[in-house]
């Protein structure tokens, strides 16, 4: 089965070029490069798809050579999640790993230590900032807490469930966009940024040899960066049925039956995981649309309707509300 496309909200777009721009530097050629209009950042509303932004993190780092995008006050030169990685390859336990990890980024770094944090039952690692007088972007706290959090899980062996994200600023507006990149309840306005998750994994062996190594380290910028969806939650199950079945489009009801459950207990999941079935369709309606239009030159009226809308003017009114742009601004080179 396909699984279903995903696309990231155009607010971790203008936060991963603000590093590079803050320091006086364009990059409307790498956005392009990456197939992103660079008029999307003025809308809030945009998206762009998990490939576009894979790309537009690597065409940054390569370009400026700095895997934290201009951020701090010393480049994290190309390689150093590699050398993180290859430090904590051959670590007994995934705790002695998460020490190697900070210890290398504290050689590599002045202004941001990583740190092992216990509490209680939980264990986790924090971002402390050297020198709090200089306050720090959200972005790099975002990314920093993304690329640690999925480096240590596939050391892990691919899973590490986080329990908690703690975010040393207040939320911001576009804090809804946080669920599919950060699948865990959020603090903002803490101390220190960090990460939680159940202390029991700091003692599991890590699961990695060279050759998963040399694969992990072949697609890193992409592995770190892009969300993962948990196959095991129900809107991931909904999701996949609703690609499935395309065009159909089925609704609730039907949906529930497929999935040997009832209406009620479908509405329940969903709600307990903070979605419903209609936003799930909705989403999966705009990112499939998102994918289309940037990959092809699909007639609007043909994808109208594959994503199930009466005809091709239903099916841009509700872009329009999906995204706040019309689907020509999603084509190559623009409308």
């Amino acid at each position: 089965m396909l699984r279903p496309p995903v696309t990231i909200s155009i607010a971790f777009v203008k936060g991963m070029v603000s590093g590079v721009q803050a320091r006086g530097r364009g990059c409307d050629d790498l956005l392009a490069e990456a197939g992103i209009p660079p008029g999307l950042l003025q809308e809030p509303g945009a998206r762009v798809t998990a490939d576009q932004y894979a790309a537009l993190f690597g065409l940054l780092i390569e370009r400026f050579d700095d895997e934290c995008l201009g951020f701090l006050s010393r480049p994290l030169r190309r390689g150093s999640l590699a050398l993180m990685t290859r430090a904590a390859i051959d670590a007994p336990t995934l705790e002695a790993a998460t020490r190697r990890v900070a210890h290398v980024f504290r050689l590599l770094q002045d202004d941001l230590r990583l740190e092992p944090v216990r509490d209680d039952a939980l264990a986790g690692v924090a971002l402390r900032v050297v020198d709090p007088a200089q306050p720090r972007p959200a972005f790099l706290h975002e990314l920093m807490l993304r690329v640690v959090w999925r480096l240590l899980a596939w050391l892990a062996g691919g899973q590490l469930p986080a329990v908690r994200f703690d975010f040393a600023f207040q939320s911001p507006a576009y804090a809804s966009s946080y669920g599919k990149v950060f699948p865990a309840p959020l603090q903002f306005g803490c101390a220190q940024s960090a990460f939680w998750f159940d202390a029991v994994q700091l003692k599991q062996p890590v699961r990695r040899d060279e050759g998963a190594m040399r694969a992990f380290l072949a697609d890193a910028q992409a592995q770190v960066i892009v969300p993962r969806r948990g196959d095991d939650l129900c809107s991931a199950r909904v999701r996949g049925h609703l690609q499935h079945t395309q065009p159909a489009w089925p609704d609730l009801a039907a949906t529930a039956e497929a999935l040997h459950m009832s209406t009620s207990t479908l509405q329940r999941r969903l709600a307990s995981e903070g979605t419903s079935f209609q936003s799930l369709k909705d989403e999966l309606r705009r990112d499939t649309a998102i994918v289309r239009l940037i990959s092809g030159t699909v007639p609007l009226a043909t994808l109208a309707f594959e994503l199930g809308f009466a005809d091709s003017a239903a099916f841009q009114r509700a872009f329009k509300v999906w995204t706040g742009s019309a689907p020509g601004a999603y084509r190559r080179g623009g409308p």
